[in-house]
């Protein structure tokens, strides 16, 4: 098999398949033939391993995954790159691709169906418009998963990775914390894909937490109030959960009071225990 990290080699089998990069879907294949592989390493894949792939595009990385893991489901959204996966990957019997949304699947079913008795990790290529809505789904589904490895964009690792409690902090870095321990790994330069995205990339590991680090009594309440809290920034922390949780703001100052957190705090100043107090004294109030 050619290098599917060779642009030459890419344009042809594209061609051949007469395959258009689609916008709408975030599609940027990657032609730095040293980042799969570091990527892939990292992700945890090995014997006695399977992994699921989000998106594999033209299937650079599910190369490197297949002559890791026991065995790779690699979920694909675009129908178009079928055939091409079936020719790039055809010397794979330990790899199955689904043709469909990675938002609407029922993980827990798959991986009960495709990777009974093995250990699991996620690892992706993701597209910049779902990063989020993907990450928070593995997480929030709590799927038997030990780690989830994924190339985002840069700014949006930079955020997932930061400590909560610093102004780099927002709603997806404490929902991120509260599942597992972030990690940033590498980054990845625009110029490794093509075609080349405005901005750039890095790679980061999310190791899955057995337990949540704090006590929460209501998971829905405590995520609305993180929510709620980094909903308007700029505003103090009283008027944010005031709007946020729609709630007068005298009740807020006394749950704020009972949390020992001050009302005119910001929301990225906060550390996982304020949250899971305040998150806790609303169930009181309730």
């Amino acid at each position: 098999m050619k290098k599917l990290s060779d642009i030459g080699t890419i344009k042809d089998i594209l061609s051949r398949h007469g395959f258009t990069f689609s916008k709408s879907l975030g599609q940027n294949f990657l032609i730095n033939p040293t980042v799969c592989p570091r990527m892939a390493e990292l992700s945890g894949a090995g014997q006695g391993v399977g992994v699921i792939e989000v998106g594999p595009g033209i299937g650079v990385l599910t190369n490197e995954l297949c002559q890791l893991a026991d065995k790779v489901v690699a979920v694909e959204l675009d129908k178009r790159l079928l055939p091409v996966l079936d020719e790039t990957l055809s010397e794979y019997d330990n790899l199955k691709i689904i043709n469909d949304d990675i938002l609407k699947i029922d993980l827990h079913k798959l991986i009960k169906e495709e990777f009974d008795g093995m250990d699991v990790v996620v690892c992706a290529n993701l597209p910049y418009y779902i990063t989020s809505p993907v990450i928070m789904k593995l997480l929030e589904d709590k799927l038997p998963i030990s780690a989830i490895t994924v190339m985002v964009q840069k700014e949006a690792a930079q955020r997932i990775c930061a400590e909560v409690g610093t102004r780099q902090s927002g709603a997806v870095t404490v929902s991120v914390n509260y599942y597992a321990k972030p990690e940033m790994l590498f980054s990845v330069s625009s110029g490794s894909f093509m075609p080349a995205p405005k901005v750039d990339s890095a790679v980061l590991r999310l190791d899955i937490l057995k337990e949540p680090v704090i006590g929460v009594e209501d998971e829905s309440k405590f995520f609305s109030v993180v929510k709620a809290a980094f909903s308007q920034r700029r505003k103090t922390l009283a008027n944010s959960l005031s709007s946020g949780l729609s709630m007068p703001k005298a009740t807020i100052n006394e749950i704020l009071a009972k949390s020992n957190v001050l009302p005119n705090t910001r929301a990225e100043q906060l550390s996982l225990d304020d949250f899971a107090s305040i998150a806790n004294n609303l169930v009181s109030f309730e």
